[in-house]
């Protein structure tokens, strides 16, 4: 029993250190993996006087290369948004990066310019035509409709 306490202690610290130490947390194993690589790594420094490539690390480790590379990935730590950027660090990280859900200004400028002039059109028409055209290509709709559905809706057939 003595035998085996110390190293069960040790691994149990070792095992509490990689569950809590992350932002994000990384399974035991992978931990243990990233922590193999990084002791072989200084190794290889030592050894050769420059950083192993990730080819040499996976000889050496007998891992695929691909699997050495997502290791490293996974091993990086991640930046927060709000790291300060700049000499002033008056701005974030945060503040560079783009709102891809958000249209561009031009886009919005486009659109409405094109309702204002179908608005600008439609109000030259008469009422009945106004809501045709409305009816079948979906203006202010939530969607369009077809011949079919605008001819019934005016007691017309579809052709009309």
């Amino acid at each position: 029993f003595s035998t085996y306490v110390s190293w069960w202690i040790r691994q149990a610290i070792t095992r509490s250190i990689a569950d809590q130490a992350r932002t994000i947390r990384i399974p035991v194993h992978m931990i243990e993996t990233i922590n193999k690589l990084n002791r072989i790594s200084r190794q290889m420094l030592q050894e050769m006087g420059r950083e192993p490539t990730p080819e040499e690390l996976g000889e050496r480790m007998e891992m695929p290369e691909d699997k050495i590379r997502k290791v490293l990935k996974i091993a990086k730590e991640p930046i927060s948004m709000e790291t300060p950027i700049g000499d002033d660090e008056d701005s974030h990280l945060g503040d560079f990066i783009e709102d891809s859900t958000m249209q561009s200004p031009i886009d919005v400028a486009t659109v409405e310019s094109l309702k204002e002039a179908t608005r600008d059109v439609l109000s030259g028409l008469t009422a009945r035509e106004a809501k045709v055209l409305r009816m079948r290509f979906g203006i202010d709709m939530n969607t369009d409709h077809t011949l079919e559905e605008v001819g019934k809706q005016f007691d017309v057939t579809r052709e009309r």
